[in-house]
């Protein structure tokens, strides 16, 4: 527990220490403050803190593991480099750090992060997004049980984020080491995290699987416009003629624009709320390619001009954003089949 000007920061929740978990709020809900917390920065904080069985903090015992002494590796916003070292001994400074026998190899973060053509140049010969792939080597080389960053790319412009993005997936997929990773952009969660933790004002509202929290639908913060869904497909076939890929996933294909490296190539996409309308009939002569049968497994009122319903496809789950009216007149109610197009 840590207080706050405004709020209480009070958090309960176990996440697990694998893959990349997304911590996603708004600003002021104490995204941050959690890092800050299990980085050992916040030594007023009271509470229990265990990190893959070790504990960092326990003030009833009181223990504090300072933070020299915790194995992590912490990425802000800004890179903080080292502005008089080149990339490669700004690298080698964090292998410097390492409390481990450097489990990660100081090639492998070069070859994931693309840093090799740099590795001479100085930071102030960087662009924004380079020097925060530099920042994330740094962090990595430490070898740390566990990576915190605080919105990395909130910094950047939207060339510079679309630059750094596929190498953060590439991480997830080269690496075991488990990240925790703050960010306001939902694009970005959904994108490259297989957890999320949602914070208000101090408390964490929902934690699990990114697939099976996205679609909660007593979350006011999810019921926004950026309202969506994240599912997994993979790629069936390619048209080049029209360049639009078809992608099964369990409840049908869906065909989406441009091309994928190989067939049957994994693929995570995101469905938001708003772009799903449903009907009782298919539609005749339509320009909508996507349509695909649906269960409806539950609808959230409110006083509002929308209402949110949770749709089956499947195994997945979908979330359409429709008006009330347009509810009522199809008379739509639970269990109900449509079809969302």
């Amino acid at each position: 527990m840590l207080q706050r000007p405004d709020f209480e920061f009070a958090v309960d929740l176990e996440i697990l220490c694998q893959g990349i978990t997304g911590i996603y709020g708004v600003s002021g809900s104490g995204k941050t403050t959690l890092l800050r917390c299990i980085a050992g920065l916040e030594p007023a904080a009271r509470g229990r803190l265990v990190v893959a069985g070790d504990v960092w903090q326990d003030s009833q015992n009181s223990i504090f593991v300072p933070v020299h002494k915790r194995s992590i590796g912490y990425v802000f916003q800004e890179p903080r480099l080292f502005e008089h070292l080149t990339v490669e001994d700004n690298l080698r400074y964090g292998q410097r750090r390492s409390q481990t026998n450097h489990v990660i190899d100081i090639g492998q973060v070069i070859d994931l992060l693309g840093l090799a053509p740099m590795l001479g140049r100085k930071p102030r010969d960087l662009s924004g997004g380079e020097k925060q792939r530099v920042a994330i080597g740094r962090a990595l080389l430490r070898s740390p049980r566990l990576v915190l960053m605080d919105e990395p790319l909130a910094a950047l412009d939207r060339a510079r984020i679309d630059e750094i993005l596929p190498f953060l997936e590439r991480l997830h997929t080269k690496l075991s080491v488990p990240i925790l990773y703050v960010s306001h952009n939902i694009d970005e969660v959904c994108r490259l995290c297989d957890y999320l933790v949602v914070m208000e004002r101090g408390m964490a509202l929902a934690t699990g699987a990114i697939q099976s929290v996205l679609v909660r639908l007593d979350i006011p913060m999810l019921g926004s416009d950026e309202a969506g869904s994240v599912v997994q497909g993979s790629v069936e076939s390619y048209d080049a003629n029209y360049d639009l890929t078809r992608v099964r996933f369990s409840g049908g294909v869906l065909v989406v624009p441009g091309s994928f490296d190989k067939e049957s190539a994994a693929v995570r996409m995101r469905i938001r709320a708003a772009d799903i309308s449903l009907c009782r009939e298919k539609p005749l002569h339509s320009t909508i390619l996507n349509i695909l049968p649906v269960i409806i497994d539950e609808i959230h009122r409110d006083r509002g001009p929308h209402v949110f319903v949770r749709l089956r496809a499947g195994d997945d789950l979908l979330i359409a954003k429709i008006t009330r009216r347009s509810c009522d007149e199809l008379k739509l109610s639970e269990g109900d089949t449509l079809l969302a197009q």
